[in-house]
């Protein structure tokens, strides 16, 4: 966990990253995660959004909009085929409110929160499993 600042009064005027800012701080998170493994993601979209769509959490049955931290939409390496027709680019969505709001009510750093997130819905695209995702997240460490 990072230091506590000097002045505690000093988060009253610090602001909660806005989407770009989320956004470079994905992509640093992503950067950092093991060569091998981003040499795999050839070709997966990181988007950064608020929240999920209507039709996402529709589809997922989510109970509410903070429900969903990120989701991987596409076809997973393991279940392509070379007879699949053209098809839209995987992507990983990181919600930016939603992961806020869980790094708010836990002791762990925005960028491990995201890092995280990352590895579990780019897991999904490999067909990883829950051990195979922590494996990866300890040497990103």
């Amino acid at each position: 966990m990072a230091d506590a600042p000097t002045d505690p009064l000093a988060w009253r005027t610090r602001a909660a990253p806005s989407l770009d800012e989320f956004e470079a701080i994905a992509a640093e998170a992503f950067r950092r995660l093991p060569d091998k493994f981003r040499a795999l993601c050839e070709g997966v979209i990181i988007r950064v959004d608020d929240f999920p769509t209507e039709e996402v959490l529709d589809e997922m049955k989510a109970e509410s909009e903070f429900d969903l931290l990120g989701l991987f939409q596409g076809i997973g390496l393991p279940f392509r085929s070379n007879e699949d027709i053209a098809r839209l680019p995987n992507m990983v969505w990181l919600y930016r409110r939603p992961i806020l709001d869980y790094w708010a009510e836990h002791d762990e750093t925005l960028g491990h929160i995201l890092r995280h997130v990352l590895i579990h819905e780019i897991g999904h695209h490999f067909g990883l499993s829950d051990d195979d995702m922590e494996a990866i997240e300890a040497a990103a460490d």
